[in-house]
């Protein structure tokens, strides 16, 4: 049996910039090999079953994104099992408000910076925040469409990251856990 995998894409089907269709890339997907290929929302979130080994599937995925639709997003892999101790050790876990007021923000690799003066003098009273060398854990009760520290991560924290809320890495997980059976 394949080893499930699942995929994010960053940046893709926002404002207009990358456009991914979801059926299209599926049929791409099965068509290049990897099994099982399921979509989830058009923000880039595809699972699938495959051998291949990460750094195989990451630029075969790629590749294929490339070749089909014109561009490279950028691409992180993560295995059911990695999802379920992102999900255990999230801190806010047991917060009142959970869904889309916490989200995680997946590095690809450790951050190469992280200035939390400047996310601590940014967030705002009800916002807390853990950062990991995989992983910055954000609980915003208030959203983050007007968070100031949201808006500045990027000046905050040096890293490719990508980020879903709880609600869609829940269903990620749930939806791995039934492809892994």
């Amino acid at each position: 049996m394949s080893k499930i995998w699942i995929c994010l894409f960053r940046g893709i089907n926002v404002g207009g910039n990358n456009k991914l269709p979801m059926k299209d890339l599926t049929k791409v997907m099965l068509a290049a090999g990897l099994s099982d290929v399921k979509t989830y929302i058009a923000s880039g979130n595809v699972l699938f079953g495959s051998d291949l080994h990460e750094a195989a599937l990451e630029k075969l995925t790629g590749d294929l994104v490339e070749t089909n639709f014109g561009f490279r997003p950028s691409i992180f892999l993560i295995t059911l099992a990695h999802l379920e101790k992102v999900l255990a050790d999230n801190p806010y876990r047991d917060r009142e408000h959970q869904g889309k007021a916490q989200h995680v923000f997946f590095f690809k690799a450790p951050p190469e910076k992280v200035d939390r003066d400047l996310l601590d003098g940014l967030k705002i009273d009800s916002e807390a925040y853990e950062i990991t060398d995989e992983v910055m854990y954000l609980y915003a009760p208030e959203g983050i469409g007007r968070s100031k520290m949201v808006e500045k991560l990027g000046r905050a924290i040096k890293a490719d990251m990508t980020a879903r809320n709880l609600n869609t890495v829940e269903t990620l997980r749930d939806m791995a856990a039934e492809l892994d059976k």
